[in-house]
């Protein structure tokens, strides 16, 4: 029998819609294509297979890939309708500018509403054979991208948005539960309010917890400026069990900050750039993971997947793309 592979293969969450479920959306439809998505990382040789979060894709809303909307437009607390002057008062808070319109404006204390998590990753668990990831939007991210009329601070917004999120998380039946967080590395100068919010959600996961980072991903493009040693302070206080990082499209000589991560939080490498349409080959892979490792020590990369979600992506470009990671990683440790 092949020992288990020292580094496992991930993706981040999302897979692009297929054509046919955006043409006729139905229950069963969503069913049938996430069969298809789990299916395609197995048959790829991936180790944690997510669900390609199909079900929570919102065509009037396609920049963002449903992943604030589909957490906030359920919950109590949240108004979606809104008056002219509240949308040119979000369209004048700093580092909006990707979005024209708000997800939702707060008006009282949040509360979990009609979400459901646990539905949704029932549904998608029971059609992997492979260990499952769930994943989820984190209260930084959420909050940054709410109006808020209620609590008249987003720190306060955030832990209240952390609690929502604990209330859902703990009932998760995953292998892996990733929170994401796509606008914290534009603002590190929120870490410690961040990290503590983040930290009321990755302690309610019942089995192993993980935060995936990145600098945005709108259309393919990042949205947040700023570097990766500015958050090491952040990273370091998560009470995660590793982290799922963007690096494929960061400077190549960035990677030396994470000599300074605490050896107890397992290196996700993202070895795969999802901002561009060139597919990396085998040897791409292993060679960035072989790099990663002469920087930071050998055995200190425990997974490697995309920078991000693949959901900009066309699916023979993303299926390929996910083909490449199992590949690199058995080229690299010589299976």
């Amino acid at each position: 029998m092949t020992a288990a592979p020292r580094i496992r293969t991930t993706v981040v969450g999302s897979y692009p819609v297929p054509d046919w479920l955006a043409a006729s959306p139905s229950e069963q439809g969503l069913i049938d294509a996430t069969r298809v998505v789990i299916a395609t990382q197995e048959a790829a040789g991936v180790d944690v297979v997510c669900d390609g979060e199909l079900y929570r894709f919102d065509l009037n809303h396609p920049e963002t890939n449903g992943m604030i909307e589909y957490f906030v437009r359920p919950m109590t607390g949240v108004r979606y309708a809104m008056s002219f002057e509240e949308v040119m008062a979000y369209r004048a808070l700093p580092g909006m500018r990707f979005r024209t319109r708000p997800p939702g404006v707060v008006d009282s204390a949040v509360g979990s509403g009609t979400l459901d998590l646990v539905g949704a990753c029932q549904r998608a668990s029971a059609l992997a054979t492979r260990p499952f990831k769930f994943t989820v939007t984190g209260p930084h991210m959420l909050a940054k991208t709410l109006l808020d009329r209620h609590y008249a601070d987003t720190a306060a917004l955030a832990h209240a948005l952390a609690d929502v999120l604990a209330e859902q998380v703990r009932h998760l039946d995953a292998d892996i539960v990733q929170i994401d967080e796509a606008n914290l590395p534009g603002h590190p100068e929120e870490w410690e309010w961040a990290a503590s919010a983040m930290n009321r959600v990755l302690d309610a996961v019942p089995s192993t917890p993980a935060v995936h980072l990145c600098f945005g991903n709108y259309g393919g493009q990042s949205v947040q400026k700023g570097s990766w040693d500015q958050l090491m302070q952040y990273l370091n206080a998560l009470h995660a069990d590793h982290v799922v990082l963007e690096c494929a499209h960061r400077p190549p000589e960035e990677l030396a900050v994470f000599k300074d991560l605490k050896p107890e939080i397992g290196f996700g490498l993202g070895v795969v750039d999802i901002k561009a349409t060139e597919i990396e080959s085998a040897d791409a892979v292993a060679r960035a993971i072989e790099r990663a490792e002469s920087l930071l020590g050998a055995g200190r990369v425990k997974y490697i997947h995309p920078d991000c979600g693949f959901w900009m992506l066309k699916r023979p470009i993303a299926d390929a793309k996910i083909r490449a990671l199992a590949k690199g990683r058995d080229l690299f440790e010589g299976r």
